[in-house]
């Protein structure tokens, strides 16, 4: 079965389409993807391809009702417009890559595949707000967690790689990119995470500012000092990374250059980045009481081996050291660990293409 994976971020576009053993036939990227009327590059993609039995679409929230992935028609897409609120940059994207396709390749059947659903099984205790019994019931307020597709795929790649069977480890899978989140794995299953009810929670990314005191954001909308758009707007498009360093798009790579050159704000962003980074790893660790492996993965965790030497430099406390050479050097996927390092840190690429294949072939071959 060829699965042709549509990846739609916030801001890019991934497309692949995989052959039975997950070898990519073919593939395009799209960095800059505006999902509204963008659909050329879909369209010119689809146009030079082998055959294709079925796609499988990355959705990044799945809220209550999607739990596993699943077959898309037309009752699932007005279910899964319905949560568009809880993930503004990605649901209208994914979406749109739905539409797209669906309208090139109308025969062919579609999966949706969920970044919430590798957390839905959080115990309690992690998924559970202390907010009043009321709201959590009437609206279904917890913590839904993402990136779940990337996190999965690299525990999995790390018990592999260590020759180890994933039901006996512990992992942090730290998924670093414009978006970034950790996710603590357990015996191959999620119990604990940094994102919550949305994308928002969590650690500094591109422009999404992660957790911050929501009485701050009460005394804003109090004071008026901004309107319930602005504050939406600042949050998502205006803070993390970009708002720290003053520059539009949050790149890391163009801070670390500023950085270099002497910007003040710009090596704040960059120290603030990995104070959150450091700190939530290590709560990770003590959701599981431990820990035997760190992976890196995303874009940033894949390439910005300062980064990575950053954030293990404050971790030797759980066993983390990394060989300053082979971080620097080695390339994906590979152990960067010292001799030393009981806990073995690793690089992994993200593939949540092929989590995504495996799933969709999983829900049109088993139900």
């Amino acid at each position: 079965m060829n699965v042709l994976v549509v990846n739609a971020g916030s801001s890019s576009l991934k497309l692949r389409l995989l052959g039975q053993a997950n070898e990519v036939l073919a593939g395009n990227d799209v960095q800059r993807w505006r999902s509204t009327g963008h659909v050329e590059p879909i369209h010119e993609f689809l146009g030079g391809l082998p055959r294709v039995d079925a796609v499988g679409h990355r959705v990044v929230h799945g809220g209550a009702e999607f739990t596993r992935a699943v077959l898309v028609d037309a009752a699932v897409r007005e279910r899964l417009a319905a949560l568009t609120d809880l993930a503004p940059l990605h649901q209208p994207r994914a979406l749109a890559g739905i539409d797209a396709v669906h309208r090139a390749l109308p025969g062919v059947p579609a999966v949706a595949c969920f970044d919430t659903a590798f957390h839905a099984g959080l115990p309690d205790a992690a998924a559970t707000y202390p907010l009043p019994a009321a709201w959590r019931r009437r609206w279904g307020l917890r913590r839904y967690g993402f990136h779940g597709l990337s996190h999965a795929y690299a525990a999995r790649r790390a018990a592999e790689l260590l020759d180890r069977p994933l039901a006996g480890l512990r992992v942090v899978t730290c998924h670093l990119g414009a978006g970034a989140s950790l996710c603590a794995v357990q015996g191959g299953r999620s119990v604990d995470t940094t994102m919550g009810f949305t994308p928002l929670e969590g650690l500094v990314m591109a422009t999404r500012c992660g957790s911050v005191d929501p009485g701050l954001l009460i005394w804003l909308l109090r004071h008026g000092c901004v309107t319930v758009e602005e504050l939406s707007d600042g949050l998502e498009q205006g803070s993390g990374l970009a708002g720290l360093a003053e520059l539009p798009g949050g790149d890391i790579r163009d801070i670390r250059r500023a950085a270099e050159a002497g910007s003040e704000t710009a090596s704040l962003a960059l120290r603030v980045y990995v104070h959150r980074l450091r700190r939530e790893i290590a709560a990770m660790a003590a959701a599981m009481n431990g820990l035997d492996a760190l992976v890196f993965t995303g874009g940033i965790g894949e390439h910005d081996h300062e980064v990575r030497a950053d954030a293990a430099a404050g971790l030797a406390f759980l066993g983390v050291h990394l060989d300053r050479d082979r971080n620097r050097r080695t390339t994906p996927d590979a152990d960067l660990g010292a001799d030393a390092s009981t806990v073995r840190p690793l690089v992994i690429t993200a593939r949540e293409d092929v989590e995504i294949a495996e799933q969709a072939r999983q829900v049109l071959t088993q139900g």
